[in-house]
């Protein structure tokens, strides 16, 4: 939900700005810019050694967060809004396409990113704004007008993130904080463990010391700095949480397959219903079988499952992991694949463990049918990481190490991982809230629920994969893997994110919550 949090602007004095020829990239021939601006400086031509020039590496388009800053939106302006707030999404990879495309334009003329792209930009979300609280007044709603602060948008470096800031609803959750992942803590603190080495999201140094761009296949990333030997990495991953009395220590399996049925489409129906495309990358889906933008819950509720036990119609979705060959899958030419930089070979899952977990403080009780949970940002990038739940690790490395902010690289006889344990506290009374966040939330390292939650089973997945070690030669990547992810987050590990939507039979429900609160394990 939301894209792009407010970025500080760039200092420039006069707002003078001059860009240096672009650079084209990959297959994709996605571009960087470098931007310029000194307080001294009369012609954007003419440098000398008495200029001070501050520079920054423009990878990508990054937009103020609507979507996280509603919070309340009345039920009935939630559709409309829903749509505009898609619409937003539909801008910022158009502009980002733009900003892709039109190097030469930009190397000839300093303003014209800010004149053709970031400025007409602002002018169409200043529209889609005063649409969304229109849609609010027809409900008899108060309108946001703090809103209309959100429509500019600036040039973005690969790097320049609000990593480490605090959730958007005041809840820590994977960063400075305890995460329980599976019945195991993570405790990541915001940090990044990569060996000791200099990381550089920006992209590698080459052509007489310029900063390359932004890399990978379709040029809109991975780069090498996203990329670990897992082997070379500082153990991060704490200990077990150790169960209290009257806590929950049983487990629940649901085995749902690997998507071997190949559904896949590019729709999120929580943060986008009825909007095609939605999610502008690409979903595995497990579970059930009649996801896409505009189902609901009597389409969930009559759908075929692709999960041994039928009373599971759960929907489990998650972006595709493609290898970055030189090769192409079947959706090069659609919208969410390689029309907006998502290339490769897509990979299915070895292995899709399904589990639903205790609270170590108390017993948990029945998930509402309906419920929805995305775990996880999509956009970190350019939102920063206080929503990131990504864990990304290999075989025999699980309880020692996860990372967040970068793809390991797995030894010889490893498989890659992802896991995930989604938000484990709910408000007792919503299946969804505005934001798709405000409902849910994680428990602390101890297990409370804090502000009146309550404990539910904790969703808790494991996805593996045989995917070929990328290797890094002469400072760049070759056969990377990554997510699938909107176009200008240029595939970052920490924008790894799962959804989940409960449509569990209530028997089997009640089931789960017997086995998990008298300590058993069931399938």
């Amino acid at each position: 939900m939301g894209r792009n949090t407010r970025k500080r602007r760039l200092s420039v004095a006069n707002k003078a700005i001059a860009a240096s020829a672009a650079l084209a990239l990959g297959g994709g021939g996605l571009i960087w810019a470098n931007f310029y601006a000194s307080a001294h400086e009369t012609n954007s031509n003419s440098w000398n050694n008495n200029t001070k020039a501050a520079a920054a590496t423009v990878a990508t388009i990054s937009c103020p967060d609507i979507g996280q800053k509603l919070t309340k939106v009345p039920r009935g302006a939630r559709s409309g809004v829903y749509k505009e707030l898609a619409t937003l999404d539909k801008q910022i990879t158009e502009a980002y396409a733009r900003l892709a495309s039109t190097r030469q334009a930009q190397a000839k003329d300093a303003n014209f990113v800010q004149n053709a792209i970031l400025g007409p930009l602002k002018q169409k979300r200043t529209a889609v704004i005063g649409r969304i609280k229109i849609d609010f007044k027809r409900v008899g709603a108060a309108a946001p007008n703090s809103l209309d602060a959100l429509a500019a948008c600036t040039g973005s470096g690969a790097n320049q993130t609000t990593a480490g800031g605090q959730n958007n609803n005041g809840q820590q959750q994977n960063n400075g904080g305890q995460q329980q992942n599976g019945g195991q803590q993570q405790n990541n603190g915001g940090q990044q463990q990569n060996g000791g080495q200099q990381q550089n999201n920006g992209g590698q140094q080459q052509n007489g010391g310029q900063q390359q761009g932004n890399g990978g296949q379709a040029g809109n990333g991975p780069v090498a700095a996203d990329f670990v030997d897992i082997t070379k990495v500082q153990a991060n991953v704490q200990a077990k949480a150790q169960a209290q009395a009257g806590g929950s220590t049983g487990t629940f399996k649901s085995a749902c397959g690997v998507n071997a049925n190949k559904k896949f489409n590019t729709d999120n129906v929580i943060v986008a219903p009825g909007v095609t495309n939605g999610a502008h990358h690409l979903h595995d889906y497990v579970g059930n079988q009649s996801n896409d933008a505009f189902a609901n819950n009597d389409t969930f509720a009559a759908a075929q499952t692709s999960c041994s036990n039928q009373g599971d119609k759960s929907s489990y979705y998650w972006p595709v992991v493609r290898i970055q060959n030189g090769t192409q899958d079947f959706d090069q030419n659609n919208d969410g694949g390689g029309k907006e930089g998502n290339v490769g070979q897509i990979q299915q899952a070895k292995q899709a463990e399904i589990k639903f977990v205790g609270n170590a403080k108390s017993k948990v009780v029945a998930m509402p049918k309906f419920l929805r949970i995305i775990t996880g940002d999509a956009k970190t990038l350019t939102n920063g990481l206080a929503n990131a739940n990504a864990h990304w690790s290999c075989t025999g490395f699980e309880n020692k190490v996860q990372l967040t902010e970068q793809y390991p690289i797995c030894p010889q006889g490893s498989s890659v991982v992802r896991s995930f344990a989604f938000q484990s506290c709910w408000d007792g009374q919503n299946i969804d809230s505005a934001n798709h966040r405000t409902h849910v939330a994680f428990a602390d390292a101890q297990g409370n629920c804090a502000n009146g939650f309550k404990a539910i089973p904790q969703l808790t997945m494991r996805l593996v994969y045989n995917v070929q070690a990328p290797t890094i030669e002469n400072g760049q990547i070759k056969n990377a893997y990554a997510v699938d992810g909107f176009p200008e987050q240029l595939h970052k590990a920490s924008t790894d994110h799962d959804d989940f939507i409960n449509v569990f039979d209530e028997n089997v429900m009640n089931q789960m919550v017997n086995c998990i609160n008298t300590g058993k394990k069931c399938k």
